[in-house]
């Protein structure tokens, strides 16, 4: 939501930012905010590691209880997670208008919780925000009812609006001295730790990438912290400005 905000800020739009906490830690959480130097949360909630359908029950009771208090215009969500999901559903009980940015991506791999969830809410906003014209196509693909505009990427945004913070804060460059590289990231894989499972998990991505440079980085879920296999290097966390500093540089824009 970072460009978004920046950019109701810039046409002094009023907004009430609500963190649905979701994510609850703080390397998920408020260190985004903090290195982005993005206002404060009007709204704060912590939301526990419950299973999906109490997490989701739960975001949904305290985003309804914002709504009834602030009585907003429009609901604004973005991305596919389960906030999103249950801020939808609240505020079409409360019968507030939604609009949904990156609305239509698609994986078509319902293995995906994501993946649940992008469809669910696709059929619901009054507004849909597709990044790209494929995702319009979903759209009419799926015959949603919501109009449907495309944006381009909030996240490509986000990324050229915080240059400047990456570049006065990001230290990512000390660790990553490859000529040629490729920045690969996962979610939640707490088993990468052994350069075994590395060469027998990922040797198809390994091989394309191959020879160059790979700062592999995922989601703050284990110990492992700037190890390095060979021409791998693992992160435990890739926070805004290191991703943005890295995405800067003409040599992690390598066509693979």
């Amino acid at each position: 939501m970072a460009s978004l905000i920046r950019a109701l800020e810039e046409n002094s739009v009023p907004y009430v930012l609500v963190h649905c906490g979701q994510h609850y830690d703080y390397e998920m959480s408020q260190q985004f905010i903090r290195e982005l130097e993005l206002p404060k949360p009007d709204f704060h909630f912590k939301v526990r590691a419950y299973s999906s359908g109490l997490q989701t029950g739960r975001i949904l009771t305290l985003v309804g209880r914002v709504i009834k208090k602030v009585a907003p215009k429009l609901v604004l969500v973005e991305g596919d997670t389960n906030r999103v999901l249950a801020s939808v559903v609240v505020a079409v009980k409360l019968n507030v208008p939604v609009g949904h940015v990156e609305a239509g991506l698609r994986s078509f791999d319902l293995r995906m919780p994501e993946e649940h969830n992008r469809r669910l809410v696709d059929h619901v906003p009054a507004y849909m925000f597709a990044p790209t014209e494929n995702a319009r196509k979903n759209l009419e693909r799926e015959s949603v009812w919501g109009k449907i505009h495309v944006t381009g990427n909030t996240v490509i945004d986000t990324v050229i609006q915080h240059l400047p913070i990456a570049e006065r804060k990001s230290t990512i460059l000390e660790c990553v001295r490859f000529e040629k590289f490729a920045l690969v990231t996962a979610p939640e894989l707490k088993t990468l730790t052994t350069q075994r499972f590395l060469r027998a998990s990922l040797s198809p991505l390994l091989k394309r990438l191959y020879p160059l440079g790979t700062p592999f980085t995922r989601e703050p879920e284990s110990d492992c912290v700037n190890k390095k296999y060979g021409r791998i290097v693992l992160f435990r966390k890739c926070t805004g400005p290191t991703a943005c500093r890295i995405l800067r540089l003409p040599r992690a824009h390598e066509e693979l």
